[in-house]
């Protein structure tokens, strides 16, 4: 009998480990949102406005946790309510991954964060070197620099990576967004020239790098000179592999498919949605959405997104954060 009672306890606790085994391989599983993903532990600090806040973004279900995405809005100055969104998860996910590496536990010292569209023109006119289609207006992007990290190497860091526009200025600052992937010193920023106007550095991007069948995919566009523009309602994917291989089309969500929607305004533009066809097998593809009025004939016929991945059920179970 005392056997048994042994016998029992230590299945008792091997069956309780491998609960707790099952549980953390599963929150693991839902760490892998992004292709370049950090802990999600960041302690940011505003200098412009001298707000600061230590965040955990990930919770420990692996789940987004919407307070902490609150704090860095705040930090950030973002109106989240008004545009319905976050600052961008990728940017944030981004910066940690670095953080991670080169200053971990150390304070990210942001010199400039989210600028409305009213103020970057007003910093601009005052003769900054700023560009009139920053990502900054997109809540996708700042300027940072880490104590015992010179701007150089942080540079060098983030630009071996090529996963978004780093631009360095000299000293120890460096501009970070998860826009296009693209990297840029003080000579060659090009931020006061016309070279963006007519909407020629538009850039098509995912919200997440992984997906699951039949799962909603939003999608933005950054970097508008312009608006006033139309896309066509249904949107193609292709192998990332091979972008001439066209897979499938799917419809944007909410519009009809013989409609041109018009995106009018920046809300439009980081709001549109579509789903993960239920039959696409898994694998990394890319989705390009095609102009159906074009207000200039310099703007691009045509937008290609970030590769994506798309991954079965079982094997993530990550849940998306709420917008």
């Amino acid at each position: 009998m005392h056997i048994f009672s042994r016998f029992l306890k230590f299945a008792c606790i091997l069956a309780s480990c491998t609960l707790l085994l099952a549980d953390s391989l599963h929150a693991a599983q839902q760490l892998d949102r992004f292709f370049l993903m950090g802990s999600g532990v960041l302690h940011l600090k505003n200098l412009r406005n001298n707000r600061e806040a230590q965040v955990t973004l990930l919770n420990k279900d692996g789940s987004f946790n919407q307070e902490a995405f609150g704090k860095v809005d705040w930090v950030f100055d973002f109106p989240a309510k008004e545009r319905g969104e976050h600052v961008s998860p990728r940017l944030l996910f981004m910066l940690s991954y670095f953080v991670d590496r080169l200053a971990p536990g150390k304070t990210v010292n942001i010199e400039s964060a989210y600028r409305s569209p009213e103020y970057n023109q007003a910093i601009r006119d005052n003769g900054n070197n700023v560009a009139r289609t920053s990502t900054h207006q997109d809540g996708i992007a700042l300027d940072f620099w880490l104590p015992g990290v010179s701007g150089k190497r942080l540079w060098n860091t983030i630009k071996a990576k090529n996963c978004g526009g780093v631009g360095h200025y000299g000293g120890k600052i460096v501009h970070l967004d998860a826009g296009k992937p693209r990297f840029w010193e003080a000579a060659t920023s090009g931020a006061r020239t016309k070279e963006p106007d007519y909407n020629r550095h538009l850039y098509l991007s995912t919200e997440f790098d992984r997906y699951h069948p039949k799962e909603q995919v939003n999608l933005s566009f950054s970097s508008l000179s312009d608006f006033d523009f139309g896309v066509h309602p249904v949107i193609q994917i292709f192998s990332a592999d091979n972008p001439t291989n066209l897979v499938t089309g799917v419809r944007l969500n909410y519009v009809d498919e013989n409609d041109c929607l018009r995106i009018g305004d920046r809300k439009t533009a980081r709001s549109l949605t579509t789903l993960m066809p239920a039959y696409l097998p898994p694998g990394k593809y890319v989705i390009k959405m095609e102009f159906c009025e074009k207000p200039f004939e310099q703007m691009p016929s045509e937008a290609v997104s970030n590769p994506i991945e798309l991954v079965p059920e079982a094997d993530n179970k990550g849940a998306p954060p709420a917008r």
